[in-house]
């Protein structure tokens, strides 16, 4: 059906300007240009939403797991529109899983595994000696999570499920590794894919099925703005500063970084003219106001209980490497 123009934000890392104090402040920064995708030959993955459950049933996993607010936010908000254009324009629409059991039953996931065939070996590991299982066992009660919260967690993945707003429709591709998306990819000819999910500089960048190993396949990487929020530390929460740096690395590294509302429009402008829709209906635009100038909400509201669906099929999980 052709391509379609979009504008997309890059990043210009060009010039130093040595004359500055710092040299950097040359650089042109931020830009915007109207370039052309073919859908097509793109993807929407939708990397690591999980159904968060509730603060009430794992208090461990929201106090060691600071994004988890702002993650449902996203997936109250942005990624139900967003998926739905994707799946009314015709565009490929893959989902990627964290280990575990709770997507196998999908027909999107024996597709994968069909058209990939075993999965890779895991790497050989280096030999350990006491003063280095030490230093683990330091990092591992004084630095991620906190001995205190770890059963929470442990308890909160063995659950691991979709969120209704991001479950896996029809023949959707769920990989849950890098070999089975570039087996998608190719079965579906694509050679871009846009990300949206958790989180953006962690699991999204350096898990199985995320940029840094499906770059070295070939494939260009973007991301969608307002889909995908970051790991924050105690310095960055209240500006997502680490949700900004990384998408400047993706936006100089890897691909583009898209607005939610000028590619749910650019699409549906498309999927009008192709004769699907007799006229455009009218479109809601997605919450994309930055959380830090939303009046931030209270925890308990964040975090509240939500409908109860019929389960998934799920069963046990072992975490990915996103901070929990």
């Amino acid at each position: 059906m052709g391509t379609v123009r979009i504008r997309a934000d890059y990043y210009q890392q060009f010039d130093a300007d040595y004359s500055r104090d710092v040299p950097a402040e040359g650089y042109g920064g931020w830009k915007q240009a109207a370039l052309e995708i073919d859908p097509e030959r793109t993807a929407l993955v939708v990397m690591h939403a999980w159904d968060f459950a509730t603060y009430e049933e794992y208090p461990g996993w929201y106090r060691a797991i600071e994004y988890i607010p702002r993650a449902r936010e996203i997936l109250q908000t942005v990624l139900p529109g967003l998926l739905s254009c994707v799946r009314r324009s015709g565009m490929q629409l893959f989902h990627v899983v964290s280990e575990g059991s709770y997507y196998k039953e999908y027909p999107g996931y024996r597709r994968a595994c069909e058209l990939a065939g075993p999965g890779p070996a895991p790497p050989e590991q280096v030999e350990l000696d006491p003063t280095r299982v030490e230093l683990d066992r330091f990092k591992a009660g004084n630095s991620s999570i906190g001995p205190h919260n770890r059963g929470d967690v442990e308890r909160a993945f063995k659950r691991t499920r979709f969120p209704a707003e991001a479950e896996p429709q029809g023949e959707e591709g769920i990989a849950e590794n890098s070999q089975q998306l570039f087996a998608l990819c190719k079965e579906a000819r694509v050679n871009h894919l846009i990300y949206a999910g958790f989180a953006i500089n962690w699991c999204i960048l350096l898990s199985a099925g995320g940029m840094v190993d499906m770059r070295k396949r070939g494939l260009m990487c973007s991301a969608v703005r307002q889909a995908v929020t970051a790991v924050e530390n105690r310095e960055t929460a209240r500006s997502e500063l680490c949700k900004e740096t990384a998408l400047w690395r993706v936006a100089l590294a890897f691909g583009f970084v898209f607005d939610a509302n000028v590619l749910v429009s650019a699409l549906e402008d498309r999927y009008t003219d192709s004769g699907k829709e007799s006229a455009a209906q009218p479109r809601k635009e997605l919450a994309t106001t930055p959380w830090t100038r939303r009046r931030k909400p209270r925890l308990e509201q964040a975090a509240g209980r939500q409908p109860r669906r019929k389960a998934s099929p799920s069963g046990p999980s072992t975490r990915d490497s996103c901070p929990a």
